[in-house]
């Protein structure tokens, strides 16, 4: 009869979960935003949500970048160490939300003892028992406790897709910068073959006796500076590899990526109208938006605190002075109590801890804020960056079209002997410097492309789906 009058005390303290939490209840903060870009359709004011893993970089068309990728994911260390992180916080959570429910143990103890009240008596008092308590949360104090736990772990489920992003947008680029490398010295390689051939049309001319040797040692030196040009870019390609064998998690050693002569990549081409939750994807607006919500329930937490906190208690058990006799009829004991505690006078620390949750909850506020608006800075200029490197692509292709026309014209007119030979180097050197040119711009289109989709959270698939917990 007792266990069960125990029994119900115990649910009875359960139904007090009901009771009403401290602090304002979160609504995510309202957003004066543009309603279009500037650089780019119609989009709508973000809402933050986390998105399923997307594998945005094949839209580039390079198997090589499509496999590097899965190898940093699997293998990169800042990611590892950001799911650690996530892991632990939803360790944290898990040991927040244990808070709702009551603490069981069992204690046991035994010892010696004599009496002399009526005569002498000695024994051996062994106890053993079921102890029961529990904080009933009636001001939602661990209800908020459990919150900012959960929160917690969502802003860092964030942050490790940011970590990923982060990471692999890295890679992508300092992927495409080295393939940039690899099209540069293959036209630097086309282009010594070229000027050795005119170095050895000028010698045959020299011989002839119809030409200078001031214009042999001019085609000389042309030859040697653009081979010590085409050297010198196996110092940049060289740090390249190095830092995508770390991002790889691999020793810098480890990694020798073959050179190729162009680029395969292509820029993936920007639809005209984004889908307006793009922007909604990106991780760090996200673990932004989390972290405001956290702050929140810090209010709460603060709060709670002017309140009494109730303690619920009770234990069910049986003692003796025997082993032999600890589980007689006679030997049961039980209890339940209740304990609660209304702190009076604090000097003001509780005033001070909720005027200190306000404050770190407007300071969460503006961070958010102004996470987005840096979102839709980075998404407007890299935008902007590819509409222009786009015009000027089609600009810089008419001039490499234009600077072969006048190469091979000043070439003939040499070889007719109507032009000196500083009017061919003056003509090669416009072409080298504006294939150059070409290619660079080739390799900035798809850095600025890279920087787009991390822009954007990673792609613009509208088949992206939020995962199922919502973050």
């Amino acid at each position: 009869m007792r266990r069960a009058q125990l029994h119900r005390l115990t649910w009875l303290a359960l139904a007090l979960l009901t009771g009403c939490a401290a602090g304002p209840d979160y609504v995510r903060p309202k957003l004066d935003v543009p309603a279009v870009f500037k650089e780019a359709g119609v989009w709508k004011t973000a809402q933050p949500q986390q998105v399923d893993s997307q594998s945005w970089w094949t839209l580039f068309g390079d198997a090589t970048l499509d496999a590097l990728m899965v190898q940093a994911d699997q293998a990169n260390q800042n990611i590892a160490q950001a799911q650690a992180q996530y892991r632990q916080a939803r360790a944290l959570a898990d040991a927040a939300r244990s808070g709702l429910f009551p603490a069981v143990g069992v204690a046991a103890s035994a010892g010696r003892a004599r009496t002399n009240s009526g005569g002498v008596r000695e024994g051996d008092p062994v106890t053993l028992g079921l102890n029961t308590s529990w904080e009933a949360d009636l001001w939602g104090r661990v209800r908020r406790t459990a919150e900012v736990g959960d929160l917690a772990s969502q802003a860092s489920k964030a942050d490790l897709a940011a970590a990923r992003l982060s990471v692999l947008a890295t890679l992508a680029q300092s992927y495409f910068q080295l393939r940039s490398l690899d099209a540069q010295a293959a036209l630097f390689d086309r282009t010594v073959e070229g000027y050795r051939k005119a170095l050895a049309l000028v010698q045959h001319q020299y011989q002839a006796g119809v030409a200078l040797r001031s214009d042999v040692a001019l085609a000389q030196t042309q030859l040697e500076s653009v081979d010590a040009q085409r050297i010198d870019l196996q110092v940049q390609r060289a740090q390249l590899e190095h830092a995508i064998a770390v991002l790889l998690g691999q020793a810098p050693s480890a990694l020798i990526l073959t050179p190729v002569d162009t680029l395969v990549a292509t820029v993936p081409a920007t639809p005209a109208g984004l889908p307006s939750d793009l922007l909604e994807r990106r991780p760090d607006i996200a673990g932004a938006e989390r972290r405001a919500a956290q702050a929140n329930a810090n209010i709460g937490i603060a709060r709670a605190a002017y309140y009494p906190t109730l303690t619920l208690s009770g234990s069910d058990g049986r003692a003796s002075l025997g082993l032999a006799n600890l589980f007689s009829t006679p030997a049961r004991v039980w209890s339940v109590g209740a304990a609660l505690v209304e702190p009076l006078f604090d000097g003001g620390q509780r005033a001070a801890q909720d005027a200190r949750a306000v404050a770190a909850y407007d300071a969460a506020v503006a961070q958010y804020r102004q996470t987005v608006l840096t979102g839709f800075q980075e998404v407007e200029d890299d935008l902007a960056t590819l509409r222009v490197l786009s015009e000027e692509s089609v600009v810089q292709e008419r001039a490499v079209q234009s600077a072969q026309i006048s190469e091979r014209l000043a070439l003939s007119q040499y070889r007719a002997g109507t032009a000196t030979y500083l009017a061919v180097v003056s003509a090669q050197s416009a072409l080298l410097l504006n294939q150059r040119a070409a290619v660079q711009l080739q390799g900035r289109q798809l850095i600025a492309s890279v920087a787009l989709m991390k822009a954007i959270g990673g792609g613009w698939s509208a088949n992206v789906k939020p995962s199922s917990d919502g973050t």
